[in-house]
């Protein structure tokens, strides 16, 4: 179930037939952000996009939220297109969503994150969010769970054995090929200099635009090709699927 695509109505009953995943939601989210020369702005939130739509088709038990679309990406705002929040504002919002799911019965919340640089961030939400019920006394009536796609069993280890040289840190072809998959109309190309780029620390936006004037870290994108992005795609979703069972039949303490 797409719950942007459904009415209240129907979300109201799906919270209410008792099935195992009934009350588990996955929050695709990433950012939105430049992806070198050849990769799509919104990569970084289609990945999960795509991944947690294509697992619902698999298996229509699956609750899956809007896409949360934008994080925190502050060191690409020298690239044109990149919209980021501050860490504070992410926050902020990540609460806001949890609080909304939570009040409506959702008791496991997943997110699907597709942007290394949210990890931190999410990170501390979660615990500022546990903190609120730990310093009253009380358990938490949800629980989360953060997971990046590319952490997924078996994917990282077949986008190693795809791209073995010049995977790289940032648009990699990994991420790249899964957005070409779904969006073959959508692929760009672009004659850059040198093939795989280099490797190096990440700071503010001006820092990040010296070291990595095209946007690339470590990576070859042209390596990327629908097909591979299949590939992962079909990897991913029997993988997340799994995750999310699991997830929701953990035992409450």
């Amino acid at each position: 179930m797409l719950m942007h695509l459904s009415s209240w109505p129907e979300i109201d009953a799906r919270l209410s037939d008792g099935g195992v995943l009934s009350r588990t939601a996955i929050v695709p989210i990433g950012s939105n952000e430049q992806h070198g020369p050849t990769g799509l702005l919104g990569t970084d939130w289609l990945c999960p996009e795509i991944i947690a739509h294509a697992a619902e088709k698999g298996d229509e038990r699956l609750v899956v939220a809007p896409t949360f679309n934008i994080g925190m990406a502050q060191h690409h705002l020298a690239f044109a297109g990149t919209i980021s929040l501050r860490p504070s504002t992410f926050m902020a919002a990540i609460i806001d969503w949890v609080s909304s799911l939570s009040r409506h019965g959702f008791e496991r919340i997943y997110f699907l994150n597709g942007h290394g640089g949210n990890v931190a961030t999410i990170e501390a939400t979660f615990s500022e969010i546990y903190a609120d019920w730990s310093f009253g006394g009380e358990q938490p009536e949800f629980s989360l769970k953060l997971r990046n796609w590319w952490d997924l069993p078996g994917v990282l280890g077949l986008c190693n054995s795809l791209f073995p040289t010049g995977h790289g840190a940032h648009a990699t072809p990994s991420e790249i090929a899964v957005t070409q998959a779904a969006y073959p109309d959508r692929i760009k190309t672009a004659d850059y200099q040198p093939r795989i780029a280099p490797n190096g620390p990440i700071r503010d936006a001006l820092d990040y635009r010296a070291r990595f004037p095209d946007g690339r870290i470590g990576s070859d994108p042209a390596q990327a090709s629908p097909e591979k992005g299949q590939r992962i795609i079909d990897t991913a979703i029997p993988a997340l699927i799994r995750d999310v069972m699991a997830f929701a039949e953990e035992a409450r303490v």
